[in-house]
């Protein structure tokens, strides 16, 4: 029992590198970069960064930016504290190459990777520790909530093909968290299939591993539109009234 509980003192969480992706186009904001718009005063991406930078899972973080966007970005992380993140560095030509340049200028030492989309600024570091352990555990985890909405596959013209059971169905969220040479090798191979991937679970799920999912956050949302802005604005309005 004593050299049990002796091993168990001396071992070591696992290394986690977040990776944000913070490349894309923001193309259905209406001509703005959503990653930086204020919200509540606080630009969205700092906001992300700031649970990133809290949670007591993650170690280092590196910044996925379009090239226009690499100055800024940095000076960004230095205004608002940012200090776990070691690199801001030039995204791809697709989300997927984003990150993997994000995952391949990770610290050698690093055993989780955590990929968390630039525009979630509502993430909690608290969700974000809890996904981490899960993968921990089992090299592939990522949040979802049950979907609200009856959802329903359409034909191309239109007609309805099929009802699918909600009951089944979850929204995945970020981040996803994925053991680290798994995930540079499901992005190398979805990269080189010409196959475009959605989220980064589903890079790893085309190699045919399990992904195991945990219980996401409701306000956990991804700014899309401008409509997106401002709820976002009234969840935090509104958690701020409630304290």
């Amino acid at each position: 029992m004593f050299s049990f509980l002796k091993r168990m003192r001396g071992a070591k969480r696992p290394h986690c590198t977040a990776l944000v992706a913070a490349a894309g186009a923001s193309s259905r904001m209406e001509g703005v970069n959503k990653l930086l718009e204020p919200l509540d005063g606080i630009p969205v991406l700092a906001r992300t960064l700031t649970a990133l930078q809290l949670a007591e899972q993650v170690d280092e973080i590196i910044v996925a930016a379009r090239e226009e966007d690499l100055v800024e970005i940095s000076r960004l992380c230095h205004t608002y504290g940012i200090a776990k993140c070691a690199k801001v560095v030039r995204g791809g030509e697709s989300r997927t190459h984003s990150v993997l340049l994000a995952a391949l200028e990770a610290s050698p030492e690093t055993a989780l990777l955590a990929v968390q989309d630039g525009a979630r600024p509502l993430v909690t570091p608290e969700l974000v520790d809890r996904v981490v352990a899960a993968a921990a555990r089992c090299s592939a985890a990522a949040p979802a909530v049950p979907v609200k909405d009856t959802v329903k596959t359409v034909r191309q013209d239109g007609a309805v093909e099929q009802t699918l059971a909600r009951e089944t169905l979850r929204a995945v969220q970020t981040p996803q968290v994925f053991e680290a040479s798994l995930l540079k090798a499901a992005l190398q191979a979805a990269l080189e299939s010409g196959i475009p991937v959605t989220d980064d679970c589903t890079a790893v799920e085309r190699l045919g591993k399990a992904v195991f999912l945990v219980d996401g956050e409701e306000t956990n949302l991804k700014i899309t539109t401008p409509t997106d802005l401002v709820l976002a604005a009234a969840i935090l309005q509104a958690g701020e009234g409630a304290r």
